[in-house]
């Protein structure tokens, strides 16, 4: 009696533990998939890279920057010979983005330039990892996720007037730029 209560109890744990890893693709997962294939480029770097420090900030920006931990950023540069890979990349992205659990908070851009989507894991004030994802038709598409400890999506929202401003030349990002353009 004993021993099939435990094999009913074991069995009951192996179901659970098999059921609640199948959550399907996540972007963590395509990010390890895809960082070291041809066409990609991959970059974990702390969030001391940017070099905001320089900036004067409010007091607000400052709570913000202070939430970031780090930055995973991966890109893939579109050029002729891989179109359809590209349009499989970018379809990839879309449809893991499409989970519920990630929330739109804000998008933009336009069919010339290219267009940009910020959403987030978490709620409101207190963001699990925020994603800023953008593709243009001509370059390729970014998808960068920001993780951090208590962020606070309005006061990382805050931090865009200061990224607008900001020398990427200068900001040991060159090589991310380089690679894009």
């Amino acid at each position: 009696m004993i021993q099939s209560i435990k094999k009913s109890i074991v069995m009951l744990l192996l179901v659970m533990a098999y059921t609640s890893c199948n959550q399907g693709p996540t972007l963590q997962t395509y990010f390890v998939d895809n960082q070291v294939k041809p066409g990609f480029l991959s970059v974990d770097a702390p969030i001391s890279l940017l070099n905001i420090e320089e900036v004067n900030l409010t007091e607000e920006q400052k709570e913000a920057y202070e939430s970031i931990d780090k930055l995973n950023i991966l890109a893939y540069r579109l050029d002729n010979s891989n179109m359809a890979e590209y349009d499989v990349e970018l379809a990839n992205v879309k449809t893991i983005l499409k989970n519920p659990k990630y929330e739109e908070l804000m998008r933009g851009g336009n069919s010339v330039d290219g267009r940009f989507m910020v959403m987030f894991i978490g709620d409101v004030d207190n963001v699990d990892e925020l994603i800023l994802f953008g593709n243009a038709k001509d370059k390729g598409f970014v998808v960068a996720r920001v993780l951090g400890n208590d962020m606070n999506a309005g006061k990382i929202m805050s931090l865009q007037s200061v990224l607008k401003d900001m020398d990427f030349e200068n900001a040991n990002l060159k090589g991310i730029t380089d690679f894009i353009k």
